[in-house]
């Protein structure tokens, strides 16, 4: 019987002229099925989820509060959408990988419950609590050196632990793609890295019965000697960002300008930068 620690290897075998390889139909037709939802859902927009849920017990207490209490999250990019969906679609193709490769797929999308926050998990590969990941050359890193624990913006250690608490099992890892250049990657959590998934728990669900916000995740960041003050990266990526700093710049809220290299988001505008600044726009 196969085992977890052989499973990038075996999936690149797949892809080896002289390995013959043996798709199931209701593997394939199971694929097919997943990313028929994931393109359809991608189309229909995002679902404006308000429910406290287990994926979401990792991020910071200003931005899960917003989540729950109903904060004015932004528009989303297109390019940032279809980014999302194929990385959803990577993450099936993994799991159609994991199965062609002979290893063994159970409890896939179950759903679990730590303190009547419910979740669902990815699958159990080979007896392994397993989370698939699509990643960027820098997120992909993490998984590949084994530090995900040390740098977590996402949250990830939080969401598997919580699954494997609620799997009463210390056998969890992730098991990542790289995006851009489709390597693969195992990463184990170890059990010494789980958090408390019950205790964060319920600090969470006590976040959701505050009036007011608690103190922002992260603060600005100096931009050079110019005197101005951008977000730091977690709060340029977060949906909330445009209510979190509505009273930047005075009251004006943020100020976004369109640098050569992208977007660059102020709470505080001391010197004018010479750039485009984008107007009436969901930044």
């Amino acid at each position: 019987m196969k085992t977890i620690d052989t499973l990038v290897e075996d999936i690149y075998e797949l892809f080896n002229p002289k390995t013959k390889v043996e798709l199931k139909e209701e593997d394939l037709n199971a694929f097919a099925k997943s990313v028929v939802s994931s393109v359809a859902s991608a189309l229909a927009g995002r679902e404006d989820k308000r429910n406290l849920r287990l994926s979401m017990i990792g991020q910071p207490n200003r931005k899960v509060w917003y989540e729950v209490t109903g904060g004015k999250k932004q528009d989303l990019e297109p390019q940032t959408l279809i980014k999302f969906l194929y990385g959803d679609i990577l993450e099936q193709l993994l799991v159609l990988l994991v199965k062609a490769s002979g290893h063994t797929v159970e409890d896939a999308q179950k759903e679990v419950v730590v303190n009547g926050v419910v979740g669902h998990q990815d699958a159990v590969v080979d007896g392994v609590l397993v989370d698939f990941k699509s990643a960027s050359d820098y997120g992909f890193k993490k998984f590949k050196e084994g530090t995900v624990a040390e740098d977590d913006p996402f949250g990830y250690v939080a969401q598997l632990s919580a699954y494997a608490a609620a799997n009463k099992t210390n056998k969890a890892g992730w098991l990542a793609i790289n995006k851009t250049t489709g390597e693969l990657s195992y990463c184990p959590l170890h059990a010494m890295d789980f958090i408390d998934s019950e205790s964060r728990v319920d600090e969470v669900k006590k976040l959701a019965t505050q009036k007011e916000p608690p103190p922002r995740c992260y603060d600005a960041i100096p931009d050079g000697k110019s005197g101005n003050m951008r977000l730091a990266i977690g709060c340029s990526y977060c949906d909330f960002k445009l209510d979190c700093w509505k009273d930047s710049n005075n009251g004006r809220g943020l100020r976004t300008f369109n640098y050569s290299t992208g977007k660059k988001s102020f709470v505080k505008v001391a010197y004018e930068p010479n750039v485009p600044e984008i107007l009436d726009e969901q930044v």
